[in-house]
């Protein structure tokens, strides 16, 4: 059963002429909501990361990197088994890497670089010793 917290209400009747107000304080009463939010915690069981690493072979060690960054940045108990799951068929040879990398490649959030427009100014080199000589000489003569 779903907790439904009661509004509060007190206040008190302020009389202006004619007319009524009611100066209204409101609140929520929330005293059972945290420990029904306590009790869901403890029936939901944490999902630990693997430590299986093996730096002496390199593949597996890049994989166990992508899998370690990519289960640090989910949230969701699924995805954390299924992170778990394509690991340990890796390490049993199972799959291959190419099949761990497309398994868990929608878990990842990748930066897909962009390509965007590039303009560069070019100026013949005697504009350019025109324009330098002009800058110069201005210079010389502002002292």
């Amino acid at each position: 059963m779903k907790y439904q917290p009661k509004r509060l209400f007190s206040g008190t009747a302020i009389k202006e002429g004619k007319t009524t107000l009611l100066h209204i304080k409101s609140w929520i009463n929330m005293t059972q909501q945290p420990n029904e939010q306590n009790n869901n915690n403890q029936s939901a069981p944490q999902i630990e990361k693997l430590l299986v690493d093996d730096p002496s072979h390199f593949q597996f060690h890049a994989a166990y990197l992508v899998y370690s960054d990519t289960f640090d940045a989910v949230t969701d108990a699924q995805a954390k088994k299924d992170l778990n799951q394509n690991l340990e068929d890796l390490k049993a040879n199972k799959i291959d890497y190419e099949t761990f990398y497309l398994n868990i490649s929608h878990y990842r959030k990748l930066d897909i670089p962009r390509q965007e427009r590039f303009s560069m100014q070019t100026q013949r080199k005697k504009d350019w010793r025109k324009k330098t000589q002009r800058q110069e000489r201005i210079k010389r003569h502002k002292k």
